[in-house]
């Protein structure tokens, strides 16, 4: 069996993207989300902590760490969690260590966080973070989409529209915005951002190792 020589090229170590993606409910988020975790190797999903009682359907460490509120506290006055919001009398919170080692081992982070988390974010980790908004075509459409899930009463239905119109005017403050007209074209637009900052030289931490290893051995090879 044939091994790898010490002189053989080696993958330039990156650190690993902060990829928020926010919307409001019916733009298509989830769907794109979905998409990018089945067909992006090296992206996994951040795992909030709740305070709140695990649902039937819900697996402990798949869809959340169900933690008592007295740990969530501990957790937020020591600076552990990234972000954290209230949500009808239930904590919900970013855990701190498992995203930095992920982005330290070179694995990019997605997070479904609403415009408030991401500011959060942006205050703890902005150079890591890279954010998208996606926005509905229309808001007729937005109301079809929501209608068509069969998911919601009319009430519902109405605040997340209400929801909606408060959310949408905080896409100026995302570095990308997606107008979600088509979602083959939009989550072909979400790979191609995910791949343009994979690349950006910042990203890169032992790029600058790399090019005067370059250097020298052009070097060696000038007469």
């Amino acid at each position: 069996m044939s091994t790898q020589s010490d002189d053989a090229p080696r993958e330039i170590a990156r650190r690993g993207i902060m990829l928020i993606v926010s919307s409001p409910s019916g733009a298509g988020k989830t769907t794109l989300t979905r998409n990018l975790l089945e067909q992006e190797e090296n992206v996994s999903l951040s795992i909030s902590v709740t305070t709140r009682s695990r649902r039937p359907s819900e697996i402990e460490d798949v869809h959340y760490h169900f933690i008592s509120k007295r740990q969530f506290e501990n957790m937020r006055d020591s600076d552990d969690l990234l972000e954290f919001a209230e949500v009808h009398g239930n904590y919900y919170g970013t855990p701190r260590e498992p995203v930095e080692a992920a982005l330290s081992a070179g694995r990019d982070v997605l997070f479904d966080i609403d415009w408030q988390g991401t500011q959060q974010l942006y205050r703890k980790m902005r150079d890591d973070v890279v954010s998208v908004f996606v926005l509905p075509p229309t808001a007729e459409e937005l109301k079809h989409r929501l209608e068509r899930r069969a998911e919601d009463t009319p009430e519902v239905i109405a605040r997340r529209l209400r929801n909606a119109a408060e959310e949408i005017p905080h896409w100026t403050e995302y570095d990308y915005v997606l107008v979600n007209r088509d979602l083959d074209k939009s989550f072909a637009r979400l790979r191609s951002i995910l791949t343009a900052e994979r690349l950006k030289r910042v990203k890169m931490p032992d790029l600058e190792r790399f090019v005067g290893g370059l250097l020298g051995d052009l070097k060696k090879l000038t007469p």
